[in-house]
């Protein structure tokens, strides 16, 4: 009796065929980059949270509507472990930047302080995410640049 093995097929373990998928644009990640300033912007300005909630269904809109395309772009980044990375490593960083002004005695209170934590967590959330991308377009041999 021979055994053969079974031919290869498509199987859930392939990965998506990511090769037609254009790089998302930087606004998106500013939109993604603001949601790291809502906590210091909600300090700042307590009507704060009705912007963060508009331009959290704008991306949303946009999301479904304008890059539908790139769904599968998006469903890899959130898979990617780098991406949970950034994330988890923005909310240390706000966790930790607090603490240790609370320590050295410079706790943030004013409007100003929570606007200038807010815009520098925003560009290092933006800039993390963008260059996310690029680290994994380049790792999958896929163009970085927009055509």
């Amino acid at each position: 009796m021979t055994i053969t093995a079974a031919p290869a097929t498509a199987s859930a373990n392939t990965a998506p065929d990511l090769s037609a998928v254009k790089p998302l644009p930087a606004w998106f990640f500013v939109f993604e980059g603001s949601m790291g300033a809502a906590y210091d912007l909600c300090k700042a300005w307590e009507n704060a949270w009705m912007i963060l909630v508009a331009m959290g269904l704008v991306n949303l809109v946009v999301g479904l509507t304008v890059l539908r395309g790139r769904a599968k772009l998006v469903k890899a980044m959130l898979k990617n472990s780098r991406t949970r990375w950034i994330t988890a490593g923005l909310i240390a960083l706000r966790v930790c930047l607090h603490g240790v002004l609370i320590l050295a005695g410079a706790e943030i209170t004013s409007a100003a302080g929570h606007l200038v934590l807010a815009v520098v967590m925003a560009a290092t959330g933006t800039t993390l995410l963008w260059f996310d991308q690029r680290v994994t377009f380049r790792a999958l041999g896929l163009p970085t640049a927009r055509h």
